[in-house]
């Protein structure tokens, strides 16, 4: 092992190390409460209005506290305002469910365009459908209503996506302190939010709400929050090759994620003893649109195992007001975090570790003795967001970060897109595979994985940092490796030029380049799109 950084290593969740005071994990309890739901006619406004009242009994039955966010036409509910002033301040928060239905769009004189008195259309029911001037009209009408109601203004707004003017406005008038919107899907409901920061929270830019900014004078000072509890290793390729991903997520109602016993314990053992940097988060909870028939069982699995991990002190559990405020409070800006599988669920090998930055992130697979980089993402606030100045037109959304790697979209179920670790062996190339990885956090901001190698014996060193990643091979013999893109044929792929030192990119209009200050870029003549070769036995990508 070479001098310097590795020497000092730090293995997170050691015996004897308290969670709360190395890593916490924590977790919110999300339900948001629509009035109605016009997909379904056997949905009732009574049928929602008893879901959020067996949510509550389930909450209190289990000592659990949490967040309840309004859409507005639950809002102007006298039900739901009865039942929301029942619960006590100091373990419930009530906030803003930001869909905009039919009543809230013309009390802020605004024509209603949809086809129902809520409609889920993403130029519709979302601000992204308005102008600037008319997301400021509707926020403004949602807060005064709900001061009056509640005699303060939420400090929670959340969505499935809010757009950066919205979150600007809702800051810095009305000094929202925590938001969250959708984890990482494609096409799934017409609203597509692909390559962002993968889990835990960050700071937006204030030109781009799925962005994480690189500098605290160009974010908004409001974490959002990924919601939802995405499976690290299966949501990512669910639907592969189709125009819609599954939903593999911690939501109650899904038959294999939230709603089996099995995968939920899988769930929060990882989520409670992976070796993760910063802290881990998790948000469970589901809307009221589900209905309680449909979320009972996941949820009467969840919120008692949640109680005992709290008990336990395993986990925090908490409104989202106080990890907003929290975070605030200990980042200036977007950290850097992880989420690590090292065990995954009985029968399965994989294993998979998810790192986030303010400039990137990145996700390694480990399966049938193979590794492959799956994803890597970049992140610049100088990217803007479509939305943020003109109205959507389009029903469905579209978010995006800078790709490097992209083992969904780039690939088809008969070739999977990824960067993986070859090597030349007595004239033939190889994937090289090897046994489990060991993952270890150096110091507070770094992690390094340690995989032995056994096609060639050695070991391959993978150090990630806020703006670097970092590799190595180690071995008593010369080995001539490297690391090389394959795709799908006929993928989209952005690379402009492949130089010795850098590979230029451009994406929607944005370039981009990620420089390789250790190793020699070029493109094979075997059909692959990327070859990255070492030099002095390193090879060191700047992702900054």
């Amino acid at each position: 092992m070479r001098q310097g950084i590795f020497i000092v290593l730090i293995l997170a969740g050691l015996a004897g190390r308290t969670q709360e005071r190395e890593v916490p994990r924590i977790v919110n309890i999300v339900n948001f409460i629509r009035l109605l739901e016009p997909r379904d006619s056997a949905i009732t406004e009574d049928v929602l209005y008893q879901t959020v009242v067996r949510q509550v009994e389930l909450m209190r039955a289990c000592r659990l506290g949490g967040t309840f966010l309004l859409q507005y036409d639950a809002l102007m509910d006298p039900r739901y305002q009865r039942l929301m002033r029942s619960l006590p301040r100091d373990s419930f928060e009530i906030g803003g469910w930001w869909e905009l239905p039919q009543p809230l769009v013309e009390k802020a004189g605004i024509t209603w365009r949809g086809r129902y008195p809520w409609d889920w259309r993403a130029n519709i029911g979302f601000a992204t459908g308005y102008s600037p001037a008319e997301r400021e009209k509707l926020i403004d009408v949602y807060m005064a209503d709900f001061f009056k109601l509640f005699g303060y203004y939420p400090a929670t707004v959340g969505s499935w996506f809010i757009d950066a003017h919205s979150l600007s406005y809702m800051e810095s008038k009305y000094h929202i302190v925590a938001s969250c919107n959708c984890k990482d899907q494609y096409g799934t409901d017409g609203y597509t939010l692909w390559g962002g920061y993968w889990n835990q929270a960050y700071y937006p830019s204030k030109t781009n709400s799925y962005m994480p900014a690189q500098n605290a004078g160009e974010q908004i000072p409001v974490p959002i929050f990924r919601m939802l509890g995405s499976d690290p290793i299966r949501q990512y390729d669910n639907g592969l090759g189709s125009s819609r991903q599954g939903v593999v997520t911690l939501e109650p109602v899904y038959s294999f994620g939230g709603g089996d016993s099995t995968w939920v314990n899988w769930y929060f053992d990882v989520f409670t003893s992976g070796p993760d940097l910063g802290f881990n988060y998790t948000q469970a909870g589901q809307e009221n649109s589900f209905t309680w028939k449909a979320m009972a069982k996941g949820l009467e699995i969840q919120f008692p195992l949640i109680a005992r991990l709290r008990d336990q002190g395993k986990v925090r559990v908490e409104t989202m007001e106080r990890s907003g405020r929290w975070f605030r409070s200990m980042y200036r800006v977007t950290p850097t975090t992880s989420f690590t599988v090292v065990k995954d669920i009985e029968g399965s090998d994989r294993r998979t570790v998810w790192f986030d930055s303010r400039f990137y992130r990145i996700n390694l697979l480990w399966e049938n003795g193979g590794l492959r980089i799956r994803d890597i993402h970049l992140f610049n606030e100088r990217f803007p967001s479509a939305y943020e100045m003109t109205a959507a037109t389009s029903n469905e959304c579209r978010f995006f970060t800078l790709p490097f790697v992209d083992g969904y979209l780039w690939s088809k179920p008969d070739q999977i897109a990824g960067l993986r670790v070859k090597a030349m062996v007595a004239g033939q190339e190889v994937v090289l595979t090897g046994g489990e990885p060991i993952v270890e956090n150096v110091g507070a901001a770094e992690m390094l994985i340690r995989w032995p190698v056994e096609t060639v014996a050695g070991e391959l060193e993978i150090l990630l940092n806020e703006g670097r990643i970092e590799i190595r091979f180690e071995s008593e013999k010369a080995v001539n490796w490297y690391l090389e893109l394959n795709t799908a044929d006929g993928a989209s792929l952005p690379f402009e030029r492949i130089g010795p030192a850098a590979i230029d990119c451009q994406f929607e209009g944005m370039k981009y380049r990620v420089g390789v200050s250790k190793g020699i870029c070029l493109k094979p003549d075997n059909g692959a799109v990327l070859r990255i070769r070492p030099q002095k036995n390193r090879i060191i990508l700047e992702m900054k």
